[in-house]
């Protein structure tokens, strides 16, 4: 009962995400999933996949002709043949958390009403319903310093509380309190069952009838054997260190076998990306791990069978401003993706050349907030035009009217 209790299972009823947990089969059936590489605070385009000839990072070509990204990510530019570059991002929000709501739901954010984010739309849409792994887990890859402002922390609003995010804080340790200990676990479940029914009977609420649903599909994560899947141990030594000793390599990792396992939406969050000083000190130091994680995810899913049936997005919630980087810009930014089905070795978009502000203004094919979300859910099979009834029967669709998916990326 105590190890029952450090997991949350008697904590009230917020411990959301086991409202999607039930039991199923080993195999999920197959269908397309996501992995989400959120680089918080705001990485810089020039400094990564839109540089300029006379920026502090050079351009060098790519295994695909005619795309070339910064010096600094040698692994990515041999896998481009399974990547598109989106280079004219634009969004019109600089504010930190305003500009992370609105990428992770494709709506402004209103102090009076919450839109779901992204993960939790999967988990609602394309989540196996009848099954023991969670949809949609986050994992924390740690941070280079606390900036970038308010972290946004997905949440399901009118979906649910079964398509909350499962969170994992350290992706080198596993899901915490999964395991049970002691010989008489059996007993010990039976009389905490006995002790939950009781009470749901008593208190016939919808909050409670949860949290007993949320008891038993616990259980069943707990005696599943794909929990496996969040343990790194498993891995050969070799390829763990191909993903790399960085908390964002072996998150990368995690994702893939979690992906494997059953799980449908993985975003994996990277902190301290708001680069004030100046882009290219931080960010060459972030280089070598981000491109090992990254072009080895790539590789790994690929050489699995996997890739194209797993969509994997780089971004942040804007770009940096042109030249050192040191601004948040949300005029022209871009965004990496790969995998999914989606058409792959191009770019999308393009910002000026030349010698005055160059990368400051969109010359081809825009791409708002509403139109990446219609992508993405788009490329996962999700239908945008689906129609939620929020709180107060006020319709709200999945993606908003106006979006326009990236028929590039979509064919």
């Amino acid at each position: 009962m105590m190890k029952l209790a450090a997991a949350g299972l008697l904590s009230g009823v917020s411990v959301p995400w086991f409202e999607q947990l039930v039991s199923g089969a080993i195999q999920r059936p197959r269908g397309k999933s996501c992995i989400l590489l959120w680089m918080d605070g705001g990485p810089s385009q020039q400094h990564t996949f839109d540089p300029k000839e006379h920026g502090e990072f050079k351009p060098k070509p790519t295994s695909v002709p005619g795309i070339h990204i910064v010096e600094h990510l040698p692994q990515l530019a041999q896998v481009m043949e399974d990547v598109s570059i989106v280079r004219s991002m634009t969004t019109e929000i600089n504010g930190h958390y305003d500009a992370k709501y609105y990428l992770h739901t494709g709506y402004k954010r209103t102090t009076a009403f919450e839109h779901p984010a992204v993960g939790c739309l999967a988990s609602s849409e394309i989540g196996p319903p009848n099954d023991d792994m969670p949809a949609f887990v986050t994992v924390d890859a740690g941070y280079d310093r606390p900036d970038g402002g308010r972290l946004y922390r997905s949440v399901p609003s009118y979906l649910g509380p079964n398509h909350a995010p499962l969170a994992v804080n350290d992706p080198t340790q596993g899901l915490e309190n999964l395991l049970p200990t002691g010989d008489d676990i059996d007993a010990r479940l039976e009389l905490l069952g006995r002790s939950e029914g009781r009470f749901a009977e008593q208190y016939a609420l919808p909050a409670v009838g949860a949290k007993q649903a949320a008891f038993n599909r616990a259980v069943r994560l707990m005696r599943s054997r794909r929990s496996r899947a969040f343990q790194l141990d498993d891995e050969p030594a070799a390829l763990r260190d191909a993903y790399g000793e960085h908390k964002f390599g072996q998150s990368c990792l995690l994702a893939r076998r979690l992906i494997e396992a059953g799980v449908s939406f993985v975003e994996i969050v990277h902190r301290g990306w708001d680069d004030h000083n100046g882009a290219a000190k931080p960010i060459a130091k972030r280089a070598p791990w981000m491109d090992a994680g990254m072009a080895t995810l790539i590789r790994d899913l690929k050489d699995r069978g996997m890739l194209d049936d797993t969509l994997v997005v780089w971004m942040g919630e804007f770009g940096r401003t042109p030249g050192d980087g040191n601004g948040h810009f949300c005029n022209a930014w871009s965004t990496l993706w790969a995998g999914g089905g989606i058409k792959t070795g191009q770019v999308v978009g393009k910002t000026n050349e030349g010698p005055k502000s160059p990368g400051h203004d969109i010359v081809d094919r825009p791409v708002k907030a509403a139109d990446f979300i219609a992508t993405l859910c788009s490329a996962l099979g999700m239908d945008i035009q689906r129609e939620f009834l929020a709180p107060g029967l006020r319709p709200v669709l999945l993606a908003d009217k106006a979006a326009k998916p990236i028929e590039e990326l979509l064919g």
